[in-house]
């Protein structure tokens, strides 16, 4: 009787069991999502006070802030390193989801599993050992001076080469996983029907198989883009003071500056960038 109930209760077949499927996550993404979102929100037109303390004469000071000059650098900046590193991740990405899905074989399970090695191991090792190898007296110097390549060390490290190595290697799986996804579900078929019909590989991959990726490209370049938008780890550590990024100037107003309403604005901005970029991705989603 319980096992009928249960499954008459969990069935689908009645709102209430819909409702109670997802109370739990609902309950979970209102306290630990929309309440500390509506918070930073609330926070972002209180005022700073002196030592840190906030003041909650509420008003648009910070947002006005956010737009000043001094702060457009950064910005581009940001933006730059997020549309490379997107770039560089589709550009690498892409053939090796292509590979995994198509001809990769029995290893097809290996690969993936070395894909998801940099998941295994915190970010701050990675990254820590990335400074070791790229470092002036570092790994790859001595290896570059003992091949008689170089006469001097090479100034690799806190450059733009190493942020974008930082943020490629952190990124290349989110691009990775969401593309073989895409290329895994294209009926094999097709691109049979395809070669049947005259078309040669790539007429075959420019006509049949790029198109119907094209859902798994548009997600990849959102997570990839979009994470890479608020990175602050890589750019402390592998950038340098030199290349500030938006999230190094939101962590700084946080933790150093104490000024916690500026940075909630700032937080703010980047969020309502980020959820207008999804809007426009499930509106361009709803029409093709």
């Amino acid at each position: 009787m319980l096992d009928r109930a249960l499954s008459w209760l969990l069935g689908g077949r009645r709102p209430t069991a819909s409702h109670l499927l997802l109370a739990p996550s609902a309950v979970w993404l209102t306290i630990f999502l929309l309440l500390p979102s509506a918070g930073l929100l609330a926070l972002s037109f209180a005022h700073n006070g002196p030592y840190g303390a906030v003041s909650w004469t509420l008003g648009l000071q910070n947002y006005r802030r956010a737009f000043n000059p001094e702060y457009v650098p950064v910005l581009l900046r940001t933006l730059v390193f997020s549309g490379g590193t997107t770039l560089i991740c589709l550009l690498l990405g892409y053939p090796l989801a292509y590979y995994l899905s198509f001809r990769a074989g029995r290893r097809r399970g290996a690969l993936i599993i070395a894909l998801m090695v940099p998941f295994w191991t915190s970010a701050l090792v990675a990254f820590y050992s990335w400074m070791i190898i790229l470092g002036r007296e570092g790994l790859l110097n001595a290896v570059l001076r003992r091949l008689g390549l170089v006469s001097a060390p090479l100034a690799l490290l806190y450059t733009p080469f190493s942020l974008f190595l930082g943020l490629v290697y952190f990124y290349l799986p989110f691009t990775v996983l969401p593309l073989y996804g895409s290329l895994e579900k294209i009926p094999r078929q097709y691109v049979e029907a395809a070669y049947d019909l005259g078309a040669g590989r790539w007429s075959a991959f420019r006509q049949v198989t790029l198109p119907l990726s094209m859902p798994g490209i548009v997600a990849a370049v959102l997570l990839t883009f979009v994470p890479c938008l608020g990175d602050f780890l890589t750019a402390e550590l592998l950038g340098g003071p030199r290349y500030y990024l938006v999230g190094n100037l939101i962590s700084n107003q946080f933790l150093m500056a104490q000024d916690w309403p500026f940075g909630a604005a700032l937080t703010c901005l980047l969020l309502a960038g980020l959820v207008g970029g999804l809007w426009l991705y499930r509106r361009w989603e709803a029409v093709a």
